[in-house]
């Protein structure tokens, strides 16, 4: 049987692969993951998760590779007259950048892309999780409280799903809930028993 490896450096999803009870090694792939003009945050997720893949496939040829993206888009609820376009949402980096995307997201819904790749033997495989996340209304107290308890500045979209981030929420719509943490198990399952690798669910 071919080896496994997760083609990041994440602690979330390797944590979450754990899970599987199946054997495996993380690579970081060290790509650039800037994002490409006019392209939509579906296609980036899924041309990233591919990219990570293949980087690592590249050192091991002889390994499954499992490479992830998640990318998350700020949808408007403006009527139709004054809606906006959807805002791709990138890791805030810091305490003001974070402040400044919870605020935006105050009342707001936003969807979360997903993409697995699975890559073996030549062969790629993948699968996309959407995850909507509609945020209640946020005062500016609570933001403060919430940034200072999680810090949450290395996460997409300024929360921790896994942590106190979830009463941020008003509610989540998803087929998987291990994907808006960054992994979806469901969907890795999936394509890791299409390679004839199995987990232990």
């Amino acid at each position: 049987m071919r080896n496994l490896i997760l083609a990041s450096s994440s602690i979330y999803r390797k944590s979450l692969l754990k899970r599987l009870q199946i054997e495996f090694k993380c690579v970081s792939p060290d790509i650039d993951e800037s994002p490409r003009d006019d392209e939509t945050a579906l296609d980036q997720a899924l041309r990233l998760a591919d990219e990570k893949a293949q980087a690592v496939a590249l050192q091991f040829p002889d390994a499954t590779v499992i490479g992830s993206d998640q990318v998350a888009e700020l949808c408007f609820t403006e009527t139709s007259a004054n809606a906006r376009r959807p805002v791709i949402l990138g890791k805030p980096g810091n305490h003001q950048c974070a402040v400044e995307q919870l605020s935006a997201q105050s009342g707001q819904t936003v969807k979360f892309y997903t993409a697995v790749t699975v890559l073996s033997g030549g062969l790629l495989n993948r699968a996309m999780d959407i995850t909507e996340v509609r945020f209640r209304h946020l005062s500016n107290a609570e933001i403060e409280d919430y940034l200072q308890a999680d810090k949450p500045y290395n996460c997409a979209g300024s929360f921790k799903a896994e942590a106190l981030g979830i009463s941020l929420f008003e509610s989540v719509i998803s087929h998987d809930p291990t994907a808006l943490i960054g992994l979806p198990l469901i969907k890795v399952s999936q394509l890791l028993r299409q390679v004839e690798i199995e987990t232990h669910q």
